[in-house]
């Protein structure tokens, strides 16, 4: 007797236009791209050089080619940003004729509308430069690289979020989704967050950038660097206020998961230098990589939904 798994079976492997789990990634988040410009008049992509950003650029690339991607990018610069991330930020600009706004921390906190913080973290700033960006460019879709696997609070949010005139988040005001229909609708002063990669993990993307031969900063590869240890992590010395006294500078063989900035990134010990070894090494891993290397996720078990309730990502 035939049963469904042979079903199944049968249709996934003996179907020559069966989709890869990559290929229906891909055609998912290429037709949120194009939903996206098909309902909103000013949509913009954050883009910050990590590699979630990267993947997100390069399949919005695919969306619209040969034509150029009708969005801009914005990009929150917190002034304490890794150079190689910013050097390929601006070198990717460059390479594809792309419009890139930047809100910098640094100047919120030289006019007074943002305080430095005590322990040095910038990345819990972002919030206020980033809806002074939206408000602003008039952006009325703004996409983020937010993935479900990474954190408790990012598995609650849908693809299309809304947001108030605040910038705010309310769990309560999820709409669904159905058949993959997303409802853009939204009053005057709102906007809706997009996030065309909900539904990958940190392997899928690490798989996807194999594929399709992405070029990544090198800091995601293993190298050699100065770092010291604070709470458990590998960080890297610099202006932002470390190392302090009885933090010991130490040269080790590392590389990074996620890219935010250097107050509140860990590096990880590794010595996965291609893009094949770091497919092995995630796939290995039983922590997701904010909660292995990043500080300000550490703050309070609730730490991410605060913040998202204030308007952050």
């Amino acid at each position: 007797m035939t049963t469904a798994a042979d079903i199944l079976t049968s249709e996934s492997y003996g179907n020559p236009y069966a989709l890869s789990h990559l290929d229906a990634l891909e055609a998912e988040a290429v037709h949120i791209f194009r939903e996206v410009a098909g309902e909103f008049e000013r949509p913009v992509i954050l883009f910050s050089g990590g590699k979630d950003s990267i993947v997100m650029l390069h399949l919005a690339l695919k969306a619209f080619w040969p034509a150029q991607v009708p969005f801009a990018l914005l990009h929150v610069d917190t002034g304490h940003n890794f150079p190689e991330v910013l050097e390929y930020r601006d070198r990717t600009v460059a390479e594809h004729g792309l419009r890139l706004h930047v809100a910098r921390v640094q100047d919120f906190i030289d006019d007074g509308r943002l305080r430095e913080r005590p322990d040095g973290l910038r990345n819990p700033l972002q919030t206020v430069p980033l809806l002074d960006g939206i408000e602003k460019g008039r952006f009325d879709a703004v996409f983020g690289g937010g993935r479900r696997d990474e954190e408790k609070a990012r598995a609650k949010e849908r693809v299309f979020s809304l947001r108030d005139e605040f910038g705010a988040w309310d769990p309560r005001r999820q709409r669904p989704e159905l058949w993959s229909l997303y409802n853009g609708r939204h009053s005057p002063g709102e906007h809706v967050r997009v996030f065309p990669l909900s539904n990958w993990t940190e392997l899928d993307v690490w798989q996807y950038i194999e594929r399709e031969n992405i070029e990544l900063p090198a800091i995601y590869y293993a190298h050699e660097r100065e770092v010291f240890q604070r709470s458990g992590m590998w960080l890297t010395a610099g202006e932002w206020g470390g190392p302090k006294a009885g933090e010991t500078v130490e040269r080790r063989l590392v590389r990074y998961r996620t890219v935010g900035d250097m107050s509140c990134t860990g590096a990880v010990d590794s010595d996965a230098t291609t893009v094949a070894d770091v497919v092995t090494e995630v796939a290995a891993s039983r922590l997701t990589e904010r909660g292995a290397t990043r500080a300000d996720d550490k703050v309070s078990e609730a730490a991410m939904e605060d913040r998202k309730r204030e308007g952050y990502f």
